[in-house]
């Protein structure tokens, strides 16, 4: 215990979390010694070394010129949250051919179906859920048959947000020429306990280095009301055609790298995976990807500086509300200047701790004047938000410490008046169907449970 508690002094965090680790390991230390084994940052630095030597590789093998005309003129706000994002190192915004909102997963599967389908050099994909059930099946066979035409098919699903997937699911796609990784598979020894972290949270899909999509949508039948009929979670993905989704292929590519893929990039095909798609004109898009490889936390600063620089609204779907304490900072000093602060959550999640440690949030933001409200069931899945006329965010990173510091996400901002307008009407659909959320009297025992899930809140 005294070893870890001078690594944790070394690594500098936060004093509140690192006291809460010493007090635990005086207090209980056989439990929390475990729980922090498995859940705490131990590993991760020797993790982020070896990523970053696969980062290395791929930026060694091509290196591509950002600079040059036709970069979108934003408007002052636009402008200055754009420049966040470039300081933190997420490139900058680039022109989208089309943009186009996919708020029902029978209409995102039927769009995953229509590019692979047209698919004809390469189709990647990168998943956090990938089930063995009839969507990701379909899948599977829809790749196979990618592959028959001389498509070259990689698929990456993180070890443990897929655990029922075995080679013998694979084998169709193995034998016919397809890759497939592991992200990060689980081995159990006392070397490689740490497990629970370090994760891809990404659902992205690119076809031809052209088309790509990204959100909240899995590979599984709850995102299908066609396999799930009422109970078919409400999420939010986004296709994007044009110079944008060069990004999201990088980001795919370090992951692949990084999971032992061999993909090596040379003048002879990097028109192949990055085709030319500038045009001068188009959609202002930026990706914005974060993971525990950064210790700069993009996403968590992007988020933060949107948040901060509102001046009309500010509208929130997450499926985890568990901010740390500069967001929540933030949500409640924009609803003291005026702005108006709406977040929708599920009534119910798919976990009993997130939604207890949830609940208490909604309840003190809603008594700092934000309107909170609960959707369904079903669940409520979507990862999205709107700032004033600015910008609209799609991605895949819940509103909690996990998403923004032990998992890698990407979101994308989508700084055009249009998309914005279709991303506020659907956050209106949703929450006309809605209600307040409304804080819970008289139940003792559920508050003091609540409250205990809400110590959980850094590792959730």
């Amino acid at each position: 215990m005294l070893v870890a508690c001078a690594t944790l002094l070394l690594d500098r965090r936060s004093p509140t979390a690192t006291l809460a680790w010493i007090f635990a390991f005086i207090a209980i230390p056989v439990l929390s010694g475990l729980y922090y084994m498995v859940f705490g940052p131990r590993r991760l630095q020797r993790r982020r070394r070896r990523y970053g030597i696969a980062r290395g590789a791929l930026r060694r093998d091509w290196e591509r010129d950002e600079d040059g005309p036709g970069r979108p003129a934003l408007a002052r706000d636009a402008g200055g949250l754009a420049a966040v994002g470039t300081r933190l190192g997420q490139g900058e915004v680039t022109f989208a051919s089309k943009v186009h909102l996919l708020d029902d997963g029978d209409e995102c599967i039927a769009a995953l179906e229509a590019a692979i389908g047209g698919a004809k050099h390469h189709v990647h994909m990168e998943y956090y859920i990938w089930e063995p059930d009839l969507v990701g099946s379909h899948f599977r066979d829809l790749l196979v048959q990618a592959v028959g035409r001389g498509v070259e098919v990689r698929v990456l699903y993180d070890a443990v947000g897929s655990p029922h997937l075995g080679r013998a699911f694979w084998q169709t796609l193995l034998d016919a020429g397809g890759e497939v990784r592991a992200f990060n598979r689980v081995r159990i020894s006392i070397a490689s306990l740490n497990f629970a972290n370090f994760r891809t949270h990404r659902k992205i899909v690119v076809c031809d280095g052209g088309a790509g999509f990204l959100g909240g949508i899995n590979m599984h039948e709850p995102a299908s009301a066609t396999r799930s009929g009422k109970n078919a979670w409400r999420d939010q993905h986004v296709r994007i055609d044009g110079e944008p989704v060069h990004q999201v292929q990088r980001l795919f590519l370090e992951n692949w790298n990084y999971s032992g893929g061999a993909l090596k990039l040379a003048a002879g095909n990097v028109a192949k995976y990055f085709p030319a798609t500038r045009c001068g004109e188009g959609i202002p898009v930026q990706i914005i990807a974060s993971g525990p490889d950064d210790e700069t936390a993009p996403l968590h600063a992007f988020f933060l500086a949107a948040i901060t620089t509102a001046r009309s609204r500010v509208l929130i779907e997450t499926p985890y509300l568990i901010p740390d304490e500069p967001l929540e900072a933030a949500l409640r000093i924009a609803a003291l200047r005026g702005v108006d602060v709406q977040v929708i959550v599920p009534k119910r999640g798919d976990s009993l701790v997130v939604t207890a440690a949830s609940h208490t949030y909604c309840e003190s933001l809603g008594k700092a004047g934000i309107r909170v409200f609960e959707y369904g069931p079903p669940m409520l899945h979507a990862k999205t938000m709107v700032i004033d006329d600015t910008v609209a965010i799609v991605g895949t990173a819940n509103l909690d410490n996990r998403s923004f510091r032990l998992n890698f996400e990407i979101a994308a901002a989508v700084y055009d008046t249009p998309v914005v307008g279709r991303l506020v009407h659907r956050f209106e659909e949703d929450r006309a169907v809605s209600r307040p959320f409304a804080r819970r009297r008289g139940e003792k025992l559920t508050t003091f449970l609540e409250s205990l899930a809400r110590l959980t809140s850094p590792v959730l």
